[in-house]
């Protein structure tokens, strides 16, 4: 599976950014997909995850802030971010999980300017 991921950007804290990532195939059959994120010199964080069920996920960090969302007719997975955060400057991937396999799409970077 290829993920390919876009969207992030520099962003005034309090702003908002979309990112967007799409498989290579179709991803209704994927049992989880979601975004990790990494700041410099932090660990990689689980960030949101979707189940193929519709089961939702989020960071303590996040919630209440960022919304992930699927569309299978796009084979697309989304995280919607508001009310951005210099904290939340890091670059974020996409992944999804098939069975016991995990694939990672590229990195995005999103920066929140203060």
């Amino acid at each position: 599976v290829q993920l390919q991921a876009s969207g992030g950007g520099l962003v005034q804290a309090g702003g908002s950014l979309r990112l967007s990532c799409t498989a290579s195939r179709s991803i209704s059959s994927m049992n989880v997909m979601g975004w990790y994120r990494q700041a410099p010199g932090k660990q990689r964080e689980l960030v949101a995850s979707i189940t193929n069920g519709g089961t939702i996920n989020y960071a303590d960090a996040v919630k209440g802030r960022f919304t992930i969302s699927k569309d299978n007719t796009k084979n697309t997975i989304y995280l919607q971010m508001n009310s951005l955060k210099p904290e939340d400057t890091a670059v974020y991937s996409c992944y999804v999980r098939v069975f016991a396999t995990l694939y990672f799409g590229q990195g995005t970077q999103v920066t929140v300017s203060s």
